[in-house]
């Protein structure tokens, strides 16, 4: 038998990934690290319960189903338009004149693989190096990272609960320097479920159309998760002479219960979608067929489900805040819209746990509530305000209740 032959002594070393540059400030959402780390407790046989992810616990409804396997039985499985078809964008001019008194040209409209591409696309056709994005805080995890990856450079306002998680005309025009290029408006909130009515937006809207090079992206995708008999008040419907310079974005993953489905939309002046399309050209290219397909069903069905799924939130809603605020060293403002409690946990740092851990901040709050009593929740540092802790109340009734019950006995350990 041969002997194996040596290595060459020039052989080539082990290659080592080193990852791009604008990688390496940013890495897998936190949301996501946070569930995984859940899911692990669960596998090893743990009884956790998830109040991490985002996503509603009901099922897509039945119409929106049958124009897909429609959609399918007809062949339509092929490409389709870039930026959405002309189906889907009909369908989406509708939903604007309909439920805004908006009007938009198919050319102003454009269609991604989520609202959260749609916002992508925009940061990268928009961002040079430097530009600056202002991010109301507490925001959702994902602004602040695809900003970085455009190039730009997240400005983050800290908004005080006083004031209902809204950032003010004053913080605002504090905020904008000759380097900024957008501001976000995320309402309802998540993860704070704050909603601006139209009077609190106009002052701040004002503030924006006095500085031309200020562009406003309103995330509008919580639009029909609203409470309490509140109004739904989106920036271009209250200042029409910022039309210009926003881009309205929203999709059918929160209110029609399609997070999987990956359809999003977006609306503003027709140079900037035209180079949003241009990004999404050379990433995903058009969104899935079958997906528009079911989307357009989505929009111009029946919407006597979304409002009936609003009153189900509104009432795990109550359960969670009533829960939270009987909790010792909590405290939780009632949201007007979304489907999170995002709860103040100041009165349990300082303490120190059954196990002898002291907790330190609201990250080290959440990991007892995880290991400890098989809760996931998300700290607000991780969303941009600390010490809060976010809740999504998107789950049953039943988990809730279990969830709010362990909450509770671990508050009472620590006191």
């Amino acid at each position: 038998m041969n002997a194996p032959l040596p290595l060459s002594a020039n052989a080539a070393p082990a290659a080592t990934f080193v990852p791009a540059d604008r990688i390496r400030s940013i890495g897998v959402s936190d949301i996501v690290r946070i569930s995984q780390a859940a899911n692990e407790l669960k596998r090893q046989g743990q009884p956790v319960i998830v109040l991490g992810l985002g996503e509603p616990d009901f099922d897509t409804p039945a119409h929106v189903l049958e124009a897909a396997q429609q959609a399918m039985a007809q062949g339509d499985t092929h490409y389709t338009a870039l930026d959405g078809t002309p189906a889907l964008k009909a369908a989406i001019q509708l939903k604007f004149r309909r439920d805004n008194a908006l009007e938009f040209a198919t050319n102003e409209i454009t269609v991604g693989a989520g609202a959260k591409q749609v916002i992508y696309n925009a940061l990268m056709a928009s961002l040079n190096p430097g530009d600056e994005v202002i991010l109301p805080a507490p925001y959702w995890t994902s602004y602040a990272d695809m900003v970085l990856i455009a190039g730009g450079v997240p400005v983050v306002v800290p908004c005080s609960e006083a004031n209902g998680f809204r950032i003010t005309a004053q913080q605002l025009e504090a905020a904008i320097t000759p380097r900024t290029r957008w501001v976000f408006i995320n309402s309802p909130s998540n993860p704070s479920g704050s909603a601006y009515s139209a009077e609190q937006l106009r002052p701040i809207l004002d503030v924006a159309l006095r500085h031309p090079q200020v562009w406003v992206l309103a995330d509008d995708i919580y639009e029909h998760i609203l409470y309490d008999g509140r109004t739904f008040a989106t920036p271009v419907a209250v200042l029409p002479a910022l039309r210009e310079r926003t881009l309205t974005v929203n999709g059918v993953s929160k209110s029609y219960a399609m997070t999987g489905w990956r359809i999003g939309y977006g609306a503003g002046p027709k140079a900037l979608i035209a180079a949003m399309a241009v990004v999404q050209s050379q990433a995903t290219s058009c969104p899935s067929s079958i997906s528009q397909a079911a989307a357009v069903a989505a929009l111009t069905g029946p919407q006597d489900v979304v409002a009936e799924r609003c009153r189900a939130f509104q009432a795990r809603r109550d359960v969670v805040v009533a829960a939270l605020n009987a909790s010792p060293g909590l405290h939780c403002r009632v949201p007007e819209g979304a489907f999170y409690t995002f709860a103040r946990c100041e009165g349990v740092l300082g303490r120190t746990t059954p196990g002898g851990a002291l907790l330190r901040t609201d990250a080290d709050f959440c990991d007892y509530l995880l290991r400890e009593f098989h809760v996931a929740v998300v700290p607000g540092s991780v969303l941009g305000l600390a010490p809060y802790f976010r809740i999504s109340y998107a789950a049953s009734m039943a988990d809730l209740q279990e969830a709010c019950g362990r909450i509770q006995r671990a508050c009472h350990a620590l006191f």
